[in-house]
């Protein structure tokens, strides 16, 4: 017995040695004003284990770039063995293929019509047909390039999600931002989609992480759980911008692109004398039209704060330039995707609303997984380290993009400087699957190839096979607005002339390229834009500068001059409004389309042109 009194009075000591250590550690470290003792110690211990999982995963995909082929032929086989037994390994005779130059001669390229009829098998509750596994969800993709799709995801892919992007991304914040590994809170903007059931009781719709999906991240958080039961983006909008207000040592805002963190500073720049009276009387706004038991709830997290009110109105009063740093002057990072189409967001932040506070563009990822990991948060560079053991990757060079059957390249055999299309085989059930990113390798780390997302296949204009890509409209076009005096660019977009042949009745018979764009008067916010014709043409001087193919048509004169359409103050987020009524995608999904592909999009902007 009187062993066992020993052994226990040791264990008591460590014991009370560790509380000590620990209480000691979060009492050194910044904390939320919003948390309460249990959501602190629940976030130290979160944090803990995205430390020690993000140093073994970090750790792993050192040692995977180092022997990236090895890894590749690895994944894949293991994929072709698990479903050989499968309906569709069966119909592609899995069985037989040894490896992967087998793999790529057996097996075509295929795009979703290919891939559809066995996904909508499984949606009608078909077991062994993709997957071993019944899939947790039928993701939704966005769309942006034309209809939408919906791609199977497993359990394994989610969890692989997490160990391979999420617990990386924050072991490269951790090192390169230490201050962000404290205890503070992150302002999440998410919005909950509506979803559905498929036939054979399969969830329907966006596969990105809710917190109401894993409640055990709730602490890392402003908004309350009740804050994601509200399903209308401006209400759920206005909440996650009063519990962010009354959290003086924000440490993070988060969404998954940068357009969602932009329209959220608009939006406070419009709402905040709102948002400051709920905060000094310690109440939801009554004006606000969410459920009672919601609201019921949320008015309980709150109480009056006029010292934190008066603080808020005094910055807000001095405009909006950096206003995220001076509302929250311990705000270490904003992490949002700022890369591709959202490059323009990102600008607009950095020059304005998030002046002075980095941007972490961590991932690169889509409904059909992760695709890659930026280890570099410090880079203004936005690059991408592919991760070896999400996909089995292979590469359509971009000049034959446009074959039906071309040869692909693996991941060993791409070279720097080149542009190719994306080709994954993932864990849901996707083989040789074309889903039309267009990516550059820009460097290899290791063995394995450094991207940067160029544009989606169908975000281009091709009125006579020329091709010009997004990036290059987009080059163009800030080039010209940089020489428009007075105006900046808030959103822009573009069709070609035949889809819009019933609205643009001018004589011309040529194609052409048709931008609207939206520009904001740097004299006065609230007066309309106009530009004379020289002005507009100079886009169309600029695309021609840009694109040697663009301008070979021009000077044949079988494309006219690209006409600029000044389109009125809100008609992208009204063109937001129109998209997600008519289309279903999700509020944190949605891009704005730089090509479109609906003619009733197209047209939803031509009827909003500045008279």
């Amino acid at each position: 017995m009187g062993v066992l009194r020993a052994v226990a009075k040791g264990f008591g000591a460590v014991a009370l040695v560790s509380t000590i250590m620990v209480a000691n550690d979060i009492y050194h470290q910044r904390r939320s004003k919003l948390h309460t003792i249990d959501s602190l110690v629940r976030q130290y211990v979160i944090n803990k284990l995205i430390s020690l999982i993000g140093n073994r995963m970090r750790n792993r995909l050192e040692n995977d770039t180092k022997n990236c082929r090895a890894v590749q032929d690895e994944i894949l086989l293991a994929r072709i063995k698990e479903a050989s037994g499968l309906v569709y390994g069966q119909d592609f005779n899995f069985a037989d293929v040894t490896d992967r130059e087998e793999f790529r001669r057996k097996h075509p390229l295929m795009r979703y019509n290919d891939v559809k009829p066995y996904i909508e098998r499984v949606a009608a509750g078909e077991h062994g047909i993709l997957t071993p596994d019944r899939p947790i969800i039928l993701g939704v993709t966005s769309g942006t390039s034309g209809k939408s799709s919906i791609i199977p995801m497993t359990k394994g892919q989610s969890l692989a999600f997490f160990t391979q992007g999420v617990s990386v991304l924050y072991n490269a914040m951790y090192n390169a931002y230490p201050q962000t590994n404290n205890l503070q809170k992150i302002l999440k903007f998410f919005y909950t989609p509506k979803s559905r059931l498929s036939a054979g009781g399969i969830p329907v719709g966006p596969n990105s992480s809710s917190p109401k999906s894993t409640k055990g991240l709730l602490p890392l958080y402003t908004t309350p759980l009740a804050g994601y039961d509200i399903m209308t983006e401006p209400e759920a909008l206005y909440i996650h911008l009063l519990f962010g207000l009354m959290d003086r040592n924000l440490g993070m805002i988060e969404a998954n692109f940068a357009s969602l963190v932009h329209t959220a500073f608009v939006e406070l720049e419009r709402k905040w004398p709102s948002l400051v009276k709920d905060i000094e009387c310690g109440r939801i706004s009554p004006s606000l039209q969410i459920d009672d038991d919601v609201r019921k709830c949320l008015d309980q997290m709150i109480k009056p704060d006029p010292a934190r009110a008066a603080e808020l109105r005094e910055e807000f009063e001095k405009g909006f330039e950096g206003i995220a740093k001076r509302i929250w002057p311990h705000l270490n990072v904003v992490a949002a995707v700022d890369s591709g189409p959202f490059q323009m967001y990102g600008k607009l932040l950095d020059e304005c609303y998030t002046k002075d506070i980095p941007t972490y563009s961590a991932l690169y990822a889509a409904t059909e997984g992760l695709i890659g990991v930026n280890i570099w948060p410090k880079s203004e560079k936005r690059r991408y380290l592919l991760a070896p053991r999400s996909m089995f990757y292979e590469f359509i060079p971009v000049d034959k993009i446009f074959e039906d059957q071309p040869q692909t390249l693996f991941i060993d055999q791409v070279t720097k400087g080149s542009s190719y299309e994306l080709v994954i085989t993932n864990a849901g059930g996707l083989y040789r699957f074309r889903f039309g990113d267009v990516v550059k390798v820009v460097d290899f780390y290791n063995q394995c190839p450094v991207i940067e997302l160029k544009y989606r296949k169908g975000q281009y204009l091709n009125v006579r096979g020329e091709k010009t890509s997004e990036d290059i409209l987009y080059k163009a076009l800030t080039e010209t607005v940089d020489g428009w005096e007075g105006v900046s660019l808030v959103d822009y977009s573009c069709a070609e002339s035949p889809l819009l042949e019933k609205q643009d009745t001018d004589d011309n018979s040529f194609p052409r390229y048709i931008v609207f764009v939206e520009l904001a008067n740097e004299r006065d916010v609230k007066a309309p834009v106009h530009l004379d014709d020289k002005q507009k043409l100079q886009l169309d001087e600029n695309l021609r500068q840009q694109s040697f193919v663009y301008n070979s048509f021009r000077e044949k004169g079988s494309i006219a001059p690209a006409v600029v359409h000044i389109v009125r103050r809100g008609s992208f987020k009204r063109l937001k409004r129109f998209s997600l009524k008519t289309r279903s995608v999700s509020v944190n999904q949605f891009k704005v389309p730089r090509v479109m592909r609906r003619p009733e999009a197209a047209k939803f902007l031509f009827n909003n042109i500045e008279l």
